[in-house]
């Protein structure tokens, strides 16, 4: 009676403060001062009914698991207390006989025949059959009491004893033989929570407090939650009544329901956990400074800092005592999902962490493109700072809570980082990656998306975006040597090698992998823009006037490998008549050898942190592709060789091992499928032709630069644009623009002869191409005599 009143009492008080719901009743006046009225009747006290719901739910859980332990002990029991009442009759009947002494019990033959009978009426009572075995017991217990009454056995203490001892078993093996599923079956009915279902959650903030403040009280919350799971009885009664295949399905739905309301309440211990942290953080960041190897014995206090180092360790032990609650819970099977404490801890530390850090990448990496001075560097060195903070901190507490901390830290960035480069990218895509088919995206630890602040997605576009802002062809002087940009009026340094240094260590390798992947996107829309760019214009079917005008061009040229007078002359006419074209086309080919120089940075930091934290991963993926190269070049010589099919994944694999290692050359990419295109090599090389005169080599940066601030172009970017653009067509293009290139050649290298020659130079220093290809067609002396010129000044 008392579990069924203690049981009521939170019942009533749920209904009453559900019967009247908080919405609606907001919605309407006369009804949120009927609602307010009934809370004030009943002295209403969510705190109290919290408290009550927890004991409520222990007890149960304790009751049911008594219940079930007897339940299960239930046939063992029986036949003790059967065994040992069996034991004491025939000790009686051995006592009346006079065989076995016992003070002051004479031999009676009739008592010694009715105790053997008794022992075996006992002996044959049967555990399956309760009904008939119950009652026979009930007559075995009055006829015990008459024969010590009728029979002046009361006399003998031990006798009596005997009797005693047997009808207590006898009664035992009546409560025993009463213990019935039915039983379970009717505390499962009277301790039903399906009605709280809905207002359970009003009552969460109230259990993450309790649990802040002791984190044991997880116990008791288990129990709680298993109280919860009657509430999947409800919708799957008449399922699986009807024996309906939809019953697993609807179980797991419900199930996973109840399991994530759990993980939203525990989810208290991680955010408690990472709240720590940051004061962990924030002390190893910036006051606990890091003891040298070597250390001089009048430093030792300087850097022993005891009272900081105390804090640490007084914070590290609050951290493990929130661990230590939560694996108090042990495994629990909710509904038809087992929950794991050390599992759930795992997820929640996962979960809060991807929230930190994505709230750290999302808030660190926002930009003013209208600040006269960019904000980047400054940025990532605050970024930086923040993500060496929370990795060197969770490897510092991963032994107190018991969790793998790097692996968890490797693989959370890892997808944070490829899941925000997925979303940028669909905007280059036409199908689009939803949320609910990405690989990286997770149910039970969500990455979260925010609001864009501008053009792009997130702060993985922000940053590519913002990159490419501050290295501008238009803006800057990219000088090789130097691996770094220069503002272009005040000559001051703008980007350097510390750039990609500093992107690697505030976005990580993840990143900087991620930031190629971006690039290669935009570099694909630029080249795409190129095509439909050329069909719209030069290579128009309903207006063939550009078309015609390269066709009777193209018949003067050849043979194209041959020699022609007056060159510049033919040239110069030529590229004054498509002048119109060529705005259109610079800007992308300067965009898309921009980002190739980019990408060439980030391959070059990506291999050097390789080679130097991981030597032997650099040495095997470079060996390995050096022995899978060779076997490709000897299988195109003999094809009876073998070759890797269409269906192995084994270049598929290395080429991602590659390109996140660094170990490719962006400038050798194919990126589009193209067409043969008419007089392809011929309007490029007239494209080329036309801008050289804007270029003027600089003997300081021994490359080409801008001859006029007014009409901004630089060398490197327009090189490694051209060099990417004939990359995506057949070769036999590349060797004509060589081949119409050095019909500029002339003995006195005019200015243009010479531009056209650096040109040359740097095509062969970025392209990798043998200088034979170039010599080919333009003799060697003439490079040599433009290297004596330039030199000369």
């Amino acid at each position: 009676m008392e579990f069924l009143e203690s049981q009521a009492k939170p019942k009533d008080i749920f209904i009453e403060r559900t019967s009247v719901g908080k919405k609606s009743a907001d919605m309407n006046k006369r009804c949120r001062q009927l609602r307010e009225q009934v809370l004030a009747d009943a002295k209403f006290n969510a705190l109290t009914v919290f408290r009550l719901l927890l004991s409520v739910g222990q007890f149960e859980f304790k009751l049911k698991e008594m219940f079930r332990h007897m339940l299960n002990e239930k046939e063992n029991k029986w036949d003790e207390h059967k065994k040992e009442g069996t034991e004491r009759m025939q000790e009686l009947g051995e006592v009346f006989s006079g065989t076995k002494p016992l003070t002051r019990v004479e031999k009676n033959e009739n008592l010694q025949a009715w105790f053997s009978e008794m022992s075996k009426q006992i002996s044959s009572l049967s555990f399956d059959d309760s009904t008939s075995a119950g009652r026979k017991i009930v007559q075995l217990i009055q006829a015990l009491e008459e024969v010590q009454e009728f029979h002046q056995l009361e006399s003998n203490l031990q006798v009596k004893q005997f009797l005693a001892d047997t009808r207590k078993y006898l009664h035992q093996m009546i409560r025993t033989i009463n213990i019935k599923e039915e039983v379970l079956i009717t505390i499962q009915i009277v301790a039903d929570l399906s009605y709280a279902w809905t207002i359970i959650d009003s009552y969460t903030g109230y259990m993450q407090q309790g649990i802040k403040k002791d984190p044991s009280l997880v116990i008791k919350l288990r129990a709680t939650f298993l109280k919860m799971a009657s509430a999947l009885d409800l919708p799957l009664l008449r399922i699986n009544q009807a024996n309906s295949p939809d019953l697993m399905s609807v179980s797991q739905y419900y199930s996973g329901e109840l399991v994530s309301y759990v993980r939203k309440v525990l989810q208290i211990i991680p955010q408690t956990m990472f709240s720590l942290l940051a004061r962990i953080i924030d002390m190893q960041t910036h006051q606990i400074k890091e003891v040298p190897t070597r250390l001089e014995k009048d430093k030792m206090k300087e850097f022993a800092q005891l009272d900081e180092r105390y804090e640490v360790a007084k914070l590290t032990h609050s951290i493990s005592v929130f661990t230590e609650g939560i694996l108090m819970m042990k495994t629990t099977l909710v509904g038809i999902i087992k929950i794991d404490p050390k599992q759930l801890l795992e997820d929640g530390i996962r979960k809060e962490l991807v929230q930190q850090v994505a709230l750290a990448l999302h808030k660190g990496l926002m930009f003013n493109p209208k600040a006269r001075t960019s904000e980047l560097m400054p940025k990532l060195e605050s970024l930086g700072d923040r993500m060496d903070g929370f990795r060197i901190s969770f490897e510092y507490i991963q032994d107190y809570v018991n969790i793998y901390g790097l692996k968890i830290w490797q693989e959370e960035v890892s997808r944070i980082i490829n899941y925000n480069v997925e979303q940028e990218c669909n905007s280059f895509l036409r199908t689009k990656v939803q949320d609910w088919q990405s690989i990286y995206q997770s149910t039970a630890i969500p990455i979260p998306r925010y609001q864009p602040v501008d053009e792009s997605v997130n702060f993985i576009g922000r940053l590519a975006r913002e990159i490419i802002r501050i290295t501008d062809p238009k803006l800057t002087s990219y000088i090789d040597p130097m691996k770094a940009w220069y503002d272009v009026k005040t000559k001051q340094e703008l980007v350097n090698r510390k750039l990609f240094q500093k992107l690697q260590r505030s976005v990580g390798t993840f990143g900087l992998t991620g930031l190629d992947r971006l690039l290669c996107f935009m570099i694909v829309k630029e080249l795409q823009n190129y095509q439909v760019l050329l069909n719209r214009t030069v290579l128009n079917p309903k207006d063939k006037t550009w078309l015609d005008l390269l066709n009777n061009f193209a018949k003067q040229l050849n043979p194209v490998k041959g020699i022609i007078g007056n060159p510049q002359k033919v040239y110069s006419t030529m590229i004054s008549r498509l002048g119109k074209l060529w705005p259109h086309f610079i800007d992308v080919i300067l965009r898309v050898g921009q980002m190739q120089l980019l990408r060439r940075q980030i391959a070059h930091e990506l291999s050097t942190s390789c080679k130097f934290d991981s030597k032997f991963l650099a040495s095997t993926l470079q060996t390995f592709n050096d022995a899978l190269m060779s076997d490709i070049e000897q299988h195109y010589q003999d094809p009876s060789l073998p070759y890797p099919k269409e269906d192995n994944p084994l270049m598929y694999e290395l080429t991602a091992y590659l390109e996140s290692a660094g170990f490719h050359d962006p400038l050798a990419k194919i990126y589009i499928t193209t067409k043969r295109l008419p007089h392809f090599s011929l309007f490029n090389s007239l494209f080329v032709l036309s801008h050289l005169p804007k270029l003027v080599y600089s003997k300081s940066i021994s490359g080409l630069t801008c001859k006029k601030l007014t009409d901004p172009l630089d060398g490197p970017p327009f090189v490694t644009g051209c060099i990417t653009l004939l990359k995506q067509f057949h070769s036999e293009n590349t060797d004509s623009f060589l081949a119409l290139l050095g019909h500029v050649k002339s003995p006195d290298l005019s200015q243009d002869a010479l531009n056209v020659l650096v040109f040359l130079e740097d095509f062969i220093y970025y392209s990798g191409m043998s200088r034979k290809v170039i010599e080919a067609q333009v003799p060697p002396y003439l490079f040599d005599e433009c290297k004596t010129q330039l030199a000369q000044g």
